[in-house]
């Protein structure tokens, strides 16, 4: 049996979920991709078309100014497969603070050129690495991935990326490759950092943890396993209003390929509209004002559960 509706529950628990100052971005250049992911929640791959237009991307970059964000996260798919990810790095560079790129490394290498427009404007990367045994790893991302993206690494490291005091951010994200929660985020990183330094010569900034949500191909899988209702379950049972309180939906915009607006990526994912309404980007002239609602679903107990977490990792350690 599946827990009572998130909104529900969170309800009864006397508990509200309401906007904070938003201050990150983020946006979803498209949901092409190298790669076929068993965790994706937006079941990207190479055989997904959607990508952001030159024009949209404007629009967003004009929306970021007036919005008054202070980082812009770009994600996807691959978002460095979309031709206008340059186009809307130098625009919004303008304006951020941060630039954060959310990529699967494996494409960077055979784009220099990309990789130095990164450096020029200390674009933030950040790289999803389920596991340290190559053989898990390549079970959630496909047969020779591990290898590809040590070299990746490598080749990032060369560049500056994920060494002390070039101020070239390299972060590693890690999900759970099943229907389990992860261990600390802390304990992880030290685990990573040394066994990535020691095996492979290769170094990171910052870990950041991620709990799989069910949706996607995620969601897919748990429900072909039989595992979807306790997986929920689980999610519940370790219910953490602090994490609800420093959920990314509080402070973040999502913006789909085709400019529309969400409250995240995951109710991007759901096609929950922010405010319950199918808003462009262009129409919108400021960021949601703090108190406005949050659409829910039950996808949210990923996001509340245990440490919780946001796009930058844990939410309470």
């Amino acid at each position: 049996m599946r827990p009572v509706a998130f909104e529900t529950f969170i309800t009864e628990s006397g508990h509200r979920l309401e906007r904070g100052r938003a201050t990150a971005l983020q946006v979803n250049m498209g949901l092409a991709c190298n790669l076929s992911c068993g965790h994706c929640h937006l079941s990207a791959g190479p055989g997904r078309k959607e990508m952001m237009s030159a024009g949209t991307a404007i629009e967003v970059a004009r929306y970021f100014r007036r919005g008054g964000f202070d980082s812009l996260d770009i994600t996807g798919g691959a978002p460095e497969m979309n031709p206008n990810l340059p186009g809307l790095i130098e625009v919004a560079a303008v304006d951020a603070a941060k630039i954060i790129v959310r990529s699967n490394l494996l494409l960077l290498p055979l784009r220099p050129a990309l990789v130095e427009l990164f450096r020029g404007h200390r674009v933030e990367i950040t790289a999803s690495l389920p596991s340290l045994s190559p053989a898990q790893a390549e079970a959630q991302r496909g047969p020779g991935f591990f290898e590809r993206f040590i070299g990746a690494m490598k080749y990032l490291n060369g560049q500056g990326y994920g060494v002390e005091g070039s101020g070239l951010a390299l972060n590693l994200a890690v999900n759970p490759v099943g229907a389990f929660l992860h261990s600390s985020q802390s304990e992880m990183e030290t685990r990573f950092r040394r066994e990535l330094a020691r095996k492979h010569g290769v170094s990171f900034n910052r870990l950041l943890a991620f709990t799989n949500v069910p949706l996607g191909r995620f969601g897919q899988w748990l429900e072909s396993s039989g595992n979807h209702a306790g997986y929920l379950n689980k999610l519940a049972g370790l219910y953490n209003r602090c994490a609800l309180e420093g959920a990314m939906c509080r402070y973040q915009v999502s913006v789909n390929w085709e400019g529309y607006l969400f409250d995240c990526d995951f109710n991007l994912a759901q096609g929950l509209y922010s405010g319950g309404e199918r808003i462009h980007v262009s129409q919108m002239e400021n960021a949601p004002e703090p108190g406005a609602p949050i659409a829910m679903g039950d996808h949210c107990y990923a996001c509340a559960a245990g440490s919780g977490f946001t796009c930058g990792g844990a939410v309470t350690g």
